[in-house]
């Protein structure tokens, strides 16, 4: 699944830096794919996407789901496969999440958590 989802990654994003999809919003747009994830049986590929800058992320989205019929076509080949896998395009919060994160860690509470307490050495 992972290598299959790697290697549909890499053809959206080809797919996308040629410019093949012909949509006013996407071509205005550079859209990066961090991640897929296929199902076990291969048949769906989950899609994650983030245009540069996250401006008008849901509506570029919206714009590749329009056109997952032809993205399949254009990739299937590509990937020889039993089955074509349907596409379904997503935004991807990932980037979202690891600052919400990171912010959290780096937190007053939890820096005193993590600080040494009253009486204990900072040797060992």
């Amino acid at each position: 699944m992972l290598r299959v989802g790697e290697r549909v990654r890499h053809e959206i994003a080809a797919l996308l830096q040629r410019g093949e999809i012909i949509d006013p919003l996407l071509e205005t747009v550079t859209v990066t794919v961090p991640e897929v994830r296929m199902t076990p049986d291969l048949k769906l590929a989950n899609v994650y996407i983030m245009p540069l800058g996250g401006e008008n992320a849901e509506a570029v989205a919206s714009a590749l789901n329009a056109h997952a019929r032809f993205i399949r076509g254009r990739i299937a080949p590509a990937l020889d496969l039993k089955y074509a896998p349907q596409f379904r395009f997503y935004v991807d919060v990932t980037f979202d999440e690891y600052g919400r994160i990171d912010e959290l860690l780096r937190s007053d509470r939890v820096q005193r958590d993590l600080g040494p307490r009253d009486g204990e050495d900072d040797e060992i």
